[in-house]
Parts: C-alpha cells; sequence; structure tokens
C-alpha cells in the first residue's frame, strides 16, 4: 500500500522524529525508510526542516538518486542552522551576548583565583640513610653529631641508630624527611655528608616512601 505526506504537520513531526535518530528504524537504512521516503511528494526544505531534510538527503543518495556532493548540501545548511539557533546564554541579542561574557571572564577570574589561593600540595619523602666509618677506631658519635649538624632548607632529621656491620664496625642509620622540590638525596644531602671526609667513608640511601 502506498502513501503520500504532503501536510506541513506531518514534515514538522519526521523533522522532530529525525533530530535525534538517523533512520526510521534500526541503524541503517531498511525499506522502511524508503517507504516514508517515496511518500514524502516533494524534497523538504532544508531551511524549514532541516534534520528532515538531512535524513531525505542521505536517504536519495543511499538510493542513488542524487550523488552524494549533492546530498551533504542539506546537511551542511541544516548543520548550519542548528549553529545559528544555538544559544548558550538564552538570547541572540547582542548587548546580551556581551553581558554573558563578561559574567563568563568574571567566573573565570575568581576560579583562577580560587585556584591559585589554595596551599599548594607539598611532595615529602621519608628517607633511611646508612653512613659507614672507615673502621672500628672512628668516633661514632662525632660523626652522628656531624651529620646532624647539616641544615637545609626542606630537611627534619629523624631519629638513629648504630648497627653493627661486622668486625667490631657500626653503621650509623638515620632516618629523615625530605621536601622533594627543596632537597635532591645525591647532589645535596648525601654530598653534603659526604664531605665529612674523617669520619665517612660512603653513605647509601637505605630506603624511601613517598610521605
Amino acid at each position: 500500500m502506498s502513501f503520500t505526506l504532503e501536510a506541513p504537520l506531518a514534515y514538522k513531526i519526521l523533522d522532530n522524529y529525525f533530530e535525534n535518530v538517523s533512520y526510521v528504524k534500526g541503524v541503517e537504512a531498511s525499506e522502511a525508510d524508503k517507504s516514508v521516503f517515496a511518500a514524502l511528494t516533494e524534497g523538504p526544505s532544508a531551511e524549514a526542516y532541516p534534520h528532515l531534510a538531512r535524513w531525505y538527503a542521505h536517504i536519495a543518495a543511499v538510493q542513488g538518486l542524487i550523488t552524494k556532493e549533492a546530498a551533504a548540501a542539506p546537511a551542511a545548511a541544516a548543520a548550519e542552522e542548528d549553529d545559528e539557533d544555538l544559544d548558550l546564554f538564552g538570547s541572540d541579542d547582542e548587548e546580551v551576548d556581551e553581558e554573558a561574557e563578561k559574567v563568563k571572564a568574571q567566573r573565570i577570574a575568581e576560579y583562577n583565583a580560587k585556584k591559585a589561593g589554595k596551599p599548594k600540595t607539598i611532595a615529602k619523602t621519608n628517607v633511611t640513610l646508612d653512613v659507614k666509618p672507615w673502621d672500628d677506631e672512628t668516633d661514632m658519635d662525632a660523626l652522628t653529631a656531624a651529620v646532624k649538624s647539616i641544615q637545609m632548607d626542606g630537611l627534619i632529621w629523624g631519629g638513629s641508630q648504630l648497627v653493627a656491620i661486622g668486625y667490631g664496625i657500626k653503621k650509623l642509620q638515620i632516618n629523615c624527611v625530605v621536601e622533594d622540590d627543596k632537597v635532591s638525596l645525591d647532589d645535596d644531602l648525601c654530598a653534603a655528608i659526604a664531605d665529612f671526609e674523617d669520619y665517612v667513608q660512603s653513605v647509601d640511601v637505605a630506603a624511601m616512601q613517598k610521605v
């Protein structure tokens, strides 16, 4: 059974329908699309019915009635009309748009100011150092005092202990917390400890953990 769609109301209903779907049913062109296409007495106006015009041009191209280039024109016109109708601030009035831009700029400025005012997260690392003396005659109390005398911005010393490593020799195992952006373990801290050449044979990072 054939039928025709002529009433503007029918065109309007179809235009609303194709605003959110690409085909009459399913995800590809079917006999249902061909039937509705054949029922339209003439091609819909892209200005009056942008979504229907897009579908109509596509189905025409699928059936080989027009070229793909020609089919793209109504779709482009429909998309352009949609862009022209899109009003992010509820009005096309130029004066209202300027006001909206001012509000937008103010909110962005407030957001940036709020973000800038938030305290920056400080990355810290909990470090355990092994400081080895030259021999069993090294004054470990003096070694410990020398190490703890090192003062740096971003460095906090913690507890320490002497750990036997054999042949009567003990190493200093000492904890500290460093701010990653301020203190480099190798270039700053370990190098500073190694400078105590009278006491220190070597210094190694035994363990480290982000705080």
